[in-house]
């Protein structure tokens, strides 16, 4: 019986100990915007554009908090006034990586998902999908997505990022060029063969620290992509498969096609009365 107690003693302890992981979602909100100067605060919906992000972030099941950080009094009292929560950061920073380690820096957080701002019609469980890739491997440091072309014209599109991973769903590499490169059909073969980038990353936190504590290097300059700092550095970045790609809002008439379907959509909806 003693023996009993002292392994059911010794397995409420380790009850006790299992550590929970905590994960929190933020949104790098930036005013300035070459191609589309405050799309973060359009508003043509109703509702703000990083509004909506922030709400589809509270969706994810696995997410303890959201948070917007932001280098703009205008985004911060937009945020005030649909009681979204809101840091400011430095407007120094070169990314929104940079400014997502500072809004953390203090912060008791296991994991950091980036989501950019204009990810208004992000799925929920993708967010989940990208940051349980990192609470069901430890080990791991860093996580992205990744999601099937439709068209052969997304694959040679140098805006649409291309990766090749490993038999383990570790990436190998991220380029703007098609990769692979199918040299028997001149370059593309089959869509199926390709994979596509999303736009969202999950670090853990002391990672990210570290990160964004690392020179610029050869290769992210060149593509002008920041996730090949980390493969040059030596660091892994766990992948997983969606569905589905989604597009995030970079010119006024990709909002505009965002309201549209938006619009379309109230109206579809049944009355309440």
């Amino acid at each position: 019986m003693s023996g009993q107690w002292f392994h059911l003693k010794k397995r409420k302890i380790a009850a006790r100990k299992k550590r929970i992981v905590k994960i929190i979602v933020v949104i790098p909100a930036r005013y300035g915007s070459s191609r589309f100067a405050g799309k973060v605060l359009a508003k043509e919906t109703g509702k703000y554009l990083v509004q909506h992000t922030y709400e589809r972030a509270l969706c994810a099941k696995t997410v303890d908090r959201a948070l917007i950080a932001t280098d703009d009094q205008q985004v911060m009292d937009a945020c005030a006034e649909f009681g979204g929560e809101c840091v400011m950061t430095s407007v120094k920073h070169q990314s929104g990586t940079d400014r997502i380690a500072e809004a953390v820096a203090k912060l008791d957080v296991d994991i950091i998902v980036n989501l950019q701002a204009d990810e208004p019609e992000i799925d929920p469980d993708y967010i989940d999908q990208v940051a349980g890739l990192l609470a069901d491997n430890p080990d791991a440091n860093m996580a992205t997505l990744l999601a099937p072309f439709e068209s052969a014209d997304d694959v040679v599109n140098p805006n649409v990022v291309k990766c090749i991973t490993g038999k383990d769903g570790k990436a190998i590499y991220f380029s703007r060029s098609v990769i692979p490169y199918d040299r028997n059909a001149g370059g593309v073969s089959e869509v199926g063969c390709y994979k596509r980038h999303l736009g969202i990353y999950a670090y853990r936190k002391e990672f990210l620290m570290k990160y964004t504590s690392l020179k610029p290097s050869f290769l992210e300059q060149t593509e002008k992509l920041e996730q090949l700092r980390a493969i040059e550095n030596g660091y892994t970045i766990l992948t997983a498969m969606v569905g589905k790609a989604w597009d995030g809002i970079d010119t006024h008439k990709q909002y505009r096609v965002f309201v549209e379907r938006m619009n379309s959509e109230y109206k579809a909806e049944p009355s309440r009365e």
